[in-house]
């Protein structure tokens, strides 16, 4: 069976109208609509399919998304002779004005589900290569194929707000607003590693096993939490600790207990010091480190 791009590729390389300049859109497209993962690699297999190909385009994504890149709004519709539809399902008031604002391009769509085949949304496009709901048999999805780069790490975080007992010295919310201010400009997969347990809520682990199974899997923890410190080295997972206490409290005292260099107080948190413990925690130095401690407090 012909693979789903090797098909787009026939459909714009057409005898009769080949492609001059072409638009990449979908759902990760829309003002309100969503962009997942799965959305965004089917964009970029697309887009290397056509940039391989030699064929122009460019694509429009949500300005909520990725502010400063092209949008649809900014698209103008007179500049491209295709319009692609990449990925999800076709239907929809949406998509339905698509047709309409391009309704002088030549209209794709690929990869993509089609869940009523009469319906506007999909009777719009001149050309529909769906993965499902098309033809009698599925193709696979256009993520599955996509190029990738290196992965990146993946950072627990655990951060408490509370803690009134330490009273003036609390900096719990100047900590935390600076480290998920630096934690979201980092090339990182971020995971909620809160310590808080809770047998009746699926999403958070219910004994202390499944936490410490949780963070055994972790490159990384990022923690203002004593036991984010403690529980991440018993896992023999480096941890770039803060505490969040003027002066220095519990989370000083356990790092020193434990020997842990990657500490930092209430007043350091900056880019300089969260940078260099970051690259360090990440290192083989601080793997190593971290497994050292694991080991010898067992």
């Amino acid at each position: 069976m012909t693979d789903l791009t090797s098909q787009l590729l026939a459909e714009l390389r057409s005898p009769s109208e080949p492609a001059r300049r072409t638009l990449v859109t979908g759902w990760f497209s829309f003002l309100d609509g969503e962009v997942t993962a799965g959305d965004a690699l089917a964009c970029r297999r697309v887009e290397a399919a056509l940039g391989a190909a030699g064929l122009a385009y460019d694509t429009a994504w949500s300005p909520v998304f990725a502010p400063g890149a092209l949008s649809l709004a900014d698209a103008d519709p007179s500049a491209y002779d295709v319009l692609l539809f990449v990925c999800g399902p076709i239907h929809g008031e949406q998509v339905e004005r698509l047709h309409s604002r391009f309704s002088g391009c030549r209209r794709i769509a690929a990869g993509v589900s089609v869940v009523d085949p009469a319906d506007p949304a999909v009777t719009g496009f001149h050309t529909v290569v769906a993965r499902d709901g098309g033809d009698p048999w599925p193709r696979p999805d256009l993520a599955l194929t996509a190029p990738l780069g290196p992965l990146p790490p993946v950072a627990g975080v655990a951060l408490t707000f509370g803690q009134g007992e330490y009273g003036a010295g609390r900096r719990h919310e100047a900590v935390g607003e600076a480290l998920t201010r630096w934690l979201g400009r980092q090339d990182c997969a971020r995971v909620d590693a809160d310590t808080r347990l809770d047998s009746g809520d699926w999403r958070r682990p219910a004994t202390a096993e499944q936490y410490l199974a949780l963070v055994s899997r972790l490159d990384i923890v990022v923690t203002t939490r004593l036991h984010g410190l403690v529980l991440a080295l018993r896992a023999g997972t480096p941890v770039l600790a803060v505490d969040p206490v003027e002066g220095g409290a519990k989370v000083t005292a356990q790092a020193r207990a434990l020997g842990w260099p990657a500490l930092l107080g209430a007043g350091e948190v900056d880019d300089a010091h969260l940078d260099r413990w970051w690259r360090w925690c990440l290192s083989p130095d601080g793997r190593e480190a971290a497994r050292s401690a694991a080991r010898e407090e067992r």
